[in-house]
């Protein structure tokens, strides 16, 4: 692939909780504002990729250990040097001494390819700077609070004794989510950062198929992943800039704003201001492509020439 592409992708985040810290709340900064780690946008991609059948090397996977002597039988996650052996069916990992096989086989893990790895196992340690890098995904919305929903057990607490008024009651949890929220995560793709990889033969580079997987994945992976905390963040946004290999843009998330006004209705306003920048560029941007979902959104951009497609159908608007 012979070009860099810059982008912004956003995530709607309604009565859900897109990505929390190890209080259960939304993660937030020093100064209250609320954001999503790159993790977090990753994991449903690498979901994604996992149910499509590709091979996807960091994500949790289970397996059954048996402990004969103690007669016990547990599901544990496996090690990354287990998963490794699971995702090429080789033999032990410590005993193979062909450090370009494990690399080339790292390369051809749809996640490493994209994202980079870090390899630490005996014998084989390895560093991959991914060819896609993510900054932080930082929420837009003005108004977005947390909210704590009481959530009633079917079940007691069996630890509790007979005589506490707990031991005869059902237990209460609770589920925690922003009332709404609208995150956008800035991208870079450079595919030069694997030319000396792929000068040694241990891979075929960053290529214009490796981007267009990752481009419908990454506006569709959210959407996807309906699990109880996710269910209610879908993809709702998405730049995609293609440019000359040599043409170096600053963090574009930065020039994306949010709003909501009575005009419109409570709809979704999304401002690209960095139309003047690109303009600018033309002579060395070969593509702007902007994905929105028309439902809830309108979207304001001077762009000349952009394409604007409708974030679901793919159709263009």
């Amino acid at each position: 692939m012979d070009k860099r592409v810059y982008g912004v992708l956003g995530i709607s985040s309604i009565m859900a909780n897109w990505n929390a810290d190890f209080s259960g709340y939304p993660k937030t900064t020093s100064d209250g504002s609320t954001f999503g780690s790159d993790k977090a946008f990753k994991y449903p991609m690498k979901k994604m990729w996992d149910n499509e059948g590709e091979k996807v090397l960091y994500i949790k996977s289970m397996k059954i250990s048996e402990d004969k002597k103690k007669g016990e039988v547990q599901l544990v996650p496996r090690s990354l040097k287990e998963r490794y052996e699971y995702l090429f069916e080789g033999e032990d990992l410590k005993k193979c001494k062909d450090s370009k096989l494990v690399m080339s086989n790292l390369f051809k893990c749809i996640d490493v390819k994209n994202f980079g790895a870090t390899f630490a196992e005996e014998g084989n340690n390895f560093s991959i700077t991914g060819a896609i890098q993510f900054g932080q995904g930082f929420n837009k919305y003005a108004d977005t609070t947390p909210e704590e929903q009481q959530i009633l057990s079917p079940f007691r607490d069996p630890t509790k004794k007979d005589g506490d008024k707990e031991a005869k009651n059902s237990t209460l949890g609770s589920k925690i989510v922003s009332n709404e929220a609208h995150y956008f995560y800035p991208f870079v793709i450079n595919p030069n950062a694997y030319n000396e990889y792929k000068d040694m033969g241990l891979t075929d580079g960053y290529t214009e198929d490796d981007y267009i997987k990752f481009k419908q994945t990454s506006i569709k992976a959210a959407t996807s992943h309906s699990t109880n905390a996710k269910m209610g963040c879908e993809n709702e946004f998405g730049l995609f800039v293609e440019t000359d290999s040599d043409l170096y843009l600053p963090d574009l998330s930065q020039y994306i704003e949010f709003e909501k006004t009575e005009e419109t209705h409570d709809k979704n306003i999304i401002t690209i201001t960095c139309s003047e920048l690109i303009n600018d560029l033309k002579d060395k941007i070969k593509c702007v492509e902007i994905y929105i979902n028309p439902y809830t959104t309108t979207l304001k951009s001077e762009i000349k020439g952009a394409k604007i497609y409708n974030i679901f159908t793919q159709k263009e608007v």
